[in-house]
């Protein structure tokens, strides 16, 4: 199982966790949602729970629940910007539909 960050997503972690004051990295999971059955979630890491994974990447961390690998081994996690906007990026190589706003996936 694994889960990789590009060098943009792990300075953009380093960043928001460094203005925040405190963090240990980001924590990335899933939910059902929308049309297609899931969508991504994203939170502040403090610490590792009982039942979760840490990945390590380009000197920034992500944790993810046990239960939520299936549906993320694999995935890269990319920061982009284009032109104003910016945001975190899923590469999930198991994603096999997504609904056409962007919002939900299913695996």
């Amino acid at each position: 199982m694994s889960i990789q960050l590009t060098e943009s997503a792990a300075r953009r972690i380093g960043k928001q966790l460094q203005q925040r004051g405190k963090g240990l990295g980001l924590r990335v999971g899933v939910r059902k949602s929308g049309c297609s059955g899931y969508a991504y979630t994203m939170d502040y890491a403090d610490e590792v729970g009982p039942g979760e994974q840490v990945f390590d990447s380009h000197g920034a961390k992500v944790v993810v629940k046990t239960e939520h690998l299936p549906m993320l081994d694999g995935l890269t996690l990319d920061f982009q910007k284009q032109g104003l906007n910016e945001s975190f990026k899923f590469l999930n190589p198991n994603v096999k539909a997504e609904c056409g706003c962007g919002e939900s996936f299913a695996v």
